[in-house]
């Protein structure tokens, strides 16, 4: 089959590797679409520290069962031509923080694509529990959406409520959309996106922002309750911050590289009560999603455009870091 492989960062091919055969309690899944994300050019870039070299990427994907390992559970209810959205998530269970119930700060954390080979393939392997079944109605580029989705809803678990909150939101790419679309749906008082880029803020309006804007700066004379920060970028993240009121709480779910560092103001925080969050990928909130988008309740429709091919991936990579459109598939 065919595959994208990163031999090292910075550098990636179209290359011919063996089939996958599904192992002990795996699946085979045919895979329809996978999104490109902000992770996958830390991974590029060599800024994501887990992931090992040479590597197949990719994450946020759907597709249908080719092959099931015999020893699958049946009461898992996976049969081939199933079609399903994958958790890429593989928490070991036995650390101090899975047991805990915080899998998603395991100490032997791991992810299909970001340390496992992953699904800019025409085939990956994965765990069968990881399965979950997509309705019909719902194509593969939706499917795919659900990963992105079931972080945003942990992130916004982590926020808790925001019933009646004042928002400022920071980004209005995939997951700034998404998380929108959650603080709208949670009932959040009026909620104002900010980014650069028109068009995006043209879909946060008709998602349901209440007002958007090009730059914080134009905020600079309120004061928001919540603060969400969806670019990573330290800068933003500062700048969101100081937007808040006392009693005032930041969510950072944006991925900052590794080495990023903000500066913040330690009397502030005690003085003002200021409360700040931080959201790592996914903990028990990839059934939700599913939920989420088989009832309409989330729309990614406004977010997607047509699927790139598996050989147009550094194109797929360069709409990313341009900013053009706002979620870009590759469909192997």
């Amino acid at each position: 089959m065919r595959a994208i492989v990163l031999d090292r960062p910075g550098s990636f091919r179209v290359t011919e590797v063996p089939d996958p055969a599904p192992g002990p309690g795996q699946i085979v899944v045919k895979v329809e679409a996978c999104g490109v994300c902000g992770t996958d050019i830390h991974i590029m870039d060599g800024e994501f520290p887990p992931t090992p070299y040479p590597i197949t990427p990719g994450h946020e994907f759907a597709g249908t069962i080719a092959d099931i390992s015999p020893d699958v559970n049946a009461t898992l209810g996976l049969s081939a031509g199933d079609r399903v959205a994958i958790d890429p998530s593989l928490f070991c269970g036995h650390c101090r923080h899975c047991r805990a119930g915080r899998d998603n700060l395991c100490e032997n954390w791991a992810a299909i694509g970001d340390t496992t080979a992953g699904a800019f393939a025409e085939y990956v392997a994965v765990p069968a529990v990881n399965a979950y079944h997509l309705p019909p109605h719902l194509d593969g580029q939706q499917g795919a959406m659900t990963e992105p989705l079931a972080c945003a809803v942990h992130g916004l678990r982590r926020l808790g409520g925001v019933f009646g909150d004042s928002v400022v939101l920071a980004g209005a790419g995939t997951m700034g959309l998404l998380l929108l679309q959650l603080l709208v749906h949670a009932g959040a008082g009026p909620v104002t996106v900010v980014d650069r880029v028109e068009g995006r803020l043209e879909v946060a309006r008709k998602l349901g922002a209440s007002r958007t804007v090009t730059d914080l700066a134009d905020l600079a004379d309120e004061r928001f309750e919540v603060a969400v920060d969806a670019t990573g970028a330290a800068p933003v993240i500062e700048g969101a911050a100081r937007l808040l009121d006392r009693g005032g709480r930041l969510l950072v779910f944006g991925v900052s590289a590794a080495d990023a560092a903000i500066a913040a103001s330690p009397f502030r925080i005690y003085n003002d009560e200021i409360t700040i969050t931080g959201s790592m990928a996914i903990l028990r909130s990839f059934a939700p999603a599913v939920e989420l988008l088989a009832s309409g309740a989330v729309d990614v429709r406004p977010l997607l455009s047509a699927p790139l091919p598996l050989g147009e991936f550094g194109e797929a990579l360069d709409r990313v870091r341009s900013g053009r459109g706002i979620k870009t598939h590759v469909r192997p």
